[in-house]
């Protein structure tokens, strides 16, 4: 431990001073030490863990649906897509990193310090619905799983996945390394089993580079762009901008600028190393879904179980649909572990209140098998796609609210000190900023308003119609 006369304090405790005292996730606060003159293979193995939890967003049930609808539809064209939005994530991750690590705040706390109170509340309940329509898709997710292996009803699989609390909570206590632990073997199961599929789906290796390569073409096209949006709305998860600014100060590293300087150095090469590992995960199921379905004259394949139901058939090879059954299971537990850590942080963060763990993990629960056991009930199970579908357009209706106050914050020098934000990252992470709430709204416009007034505003602006 550093004493007291070797630290430094953070801009925050000059810039940010009502929130003075508070800390982020204080059970796991500074918890996991940093070995001091260890070599960098050391150093980079004590800091790695938060980005593969924060990861765990770009690769959730929620992504599948489009992922797949791209890959059917429209072959490899689409991966072009699937990397533009990783490597955006990569940029918006490490700023996140930057606002944890810099002034000891995360992105909640520092909407507190810095917003009215109204302000604030506005902004805690948006976030609050955005994590609930998350741990939605999750557990729909989740419950599809459940229902492909074993055959189980999907009202008893959402409720099934409640469990998952209990396992968030012993390993907390246990220490957050074995949270990390559990999330990391969950991926390198998703990952496992994506890998075994894509071999067994021989896709072209040519197809697969020319599809990385961004092409007019997805411009031109409607339902293409129509697609893509999607493609990007799916992708950045506003809850993990909240997790990652957080869960960074779980690592005890030195208090002095050099030491801040070195924990975004690691925080980033983790964070950027876990989303491109989540970037195989998206462009594997792509990947599969064009080279299984695009060529077989399956090309309106967007449905979960459908891929389910074909991939065996169409593949020819035993277990290809139980293996996809099994990551999509492990998607949907693995991303409502952070889903329920993410929505302790906001909630402390915004409005400083305090809850046992395992209540405010049961009433997050709670949001999101209520609606989900409800619409499956009066409606039947053939919503279910619907569900997933409308938890994605909420996200995207939240992202802006996470995304302009971490830009503003990570880019004033009052805050951040020298860790302000040079201002090509400023250009940069603006011009991102833009282009995913440009795309977020326009896919809001798409689900709420009816097609022939759309089509007909579009021709007005000499816009592409769907």
């Amino acid at each position: 431990m550093n004493t007291p006369e070797a630290e430094t304090p953070a801009p925050a405790e000059t810039a940010w001073r009502r929130s003075e005292g508070m800390v982020s996730l204080p059970e796991v606060h500074r918890s996991i030490a940093i070995p001091k003159g260890a070599s960098f293979w050391r150093k980079l193995f004590a800091f790695s863990g938060p980005g593969f939890l924060v990861a765990v967003g770009y690769m959730d049930p929620g992504n599948w649906a489009t992922d797949l609808a791209g890959g059917a539809s429209f072959g490899y064209s689409l991966l072009s897509v699937i990397m533009i939005s990783n490597l955006m994530a990569i940029l918006l991750q490490h700023l996140c990193i930057k606002l944890g690590v810099a002034t000891g705040r995360d992105l909640a706390q520092a909407c507190r310090d810095h917003y009215s109170r109204p302000t604030v509340w506005f902004l805690w309940v948006m976030c609050e619905v955005a994590i609930a329509a998350c741990d939605l898709a999750e557990v729909i997710g989740s419950a599809i799983a459940l229902q492909l292996l074993f055959g189980i009803p999907l009202v008893w699989g959402c409720c099934i996945t409640c469990l998952d609390v209990l396992a968030v909570l012993y390993l907390q206590q246990r220490g957050f390394r074995y949270v990390e632990a559990l999330v990391l073997t969950l991926i390198l199961t998703i990952g496992g089993c994506f890998l075994a599929e894509m071999v067994f789906s021989k896709p072209s290796i040519g197809g697969i580079l020319n599809g990385f390569i961004p092409s007019a073409e997805i411009l031109r096209n409607p339902q293409m762009l129509y697609i893509a949006i999607g493609i990007l709305g799916a992708t950045v998860m506003p809850h993990n901008l909240y997790l990652h600014s957080s869960i960074v100060q779980t690592r005890r590293f030195d208090q002095t600028p050099d030491g801040r300087r070195e924990a975004i150095k690691f925080g980033t090469i983790d964070s950027t190393f876990a989303l491109m590992f989540a970037l195989f995960i998206n462009a594997g199921i792509l990947i599969l879904a064009a080279s299984t379905f695009h060529w077989s004259g399956h090309k309106e394949v967007a449905d979960i179980k459908d891929a389910y139901q074909l991939l065996t058939p169409l593949l020819g090879v035993g277990g290809a649909s139980m293996l996809f059954a099994i990551a999509l299971l492990a998607s949907g537990q693995n991303a409502t572990l952070t889903g329920t850590l993410a929505g302790q942080i906001v909630m402390e963060g915004f409005i400083n209140i305090r809850l046992q763990p395992w209540l405010r993990r049961i009433i997050t629960r709670g949001l999101a098998v209520i609606p989900a056991v409800f619409v499956i009930g009066l409606y039947g199970e053939g919503k279910t796609t619907e569900l997933l579908i409308g938890s994605q357009v909420v996200l995207s209706m939240q992202l802006a609210f996470a995304v302009w106050p971490l830009m503003r914050f990570t880019g004033e020098k009052a805050k951040m000190g020298e860790f302000v934000n040079p201002l090509w990252i400023k250009l940069l992470g603006w011009s991102v900023t833009i282009i995913i709430i440009t795309m977020n709204l326009k896919l809001l416009v798409d689900t709420f308003i009816p097609v022939p007034i759309r089509n007909q505003v579009y021709q007005l602006l000499k816009l592409p119609t769907f």
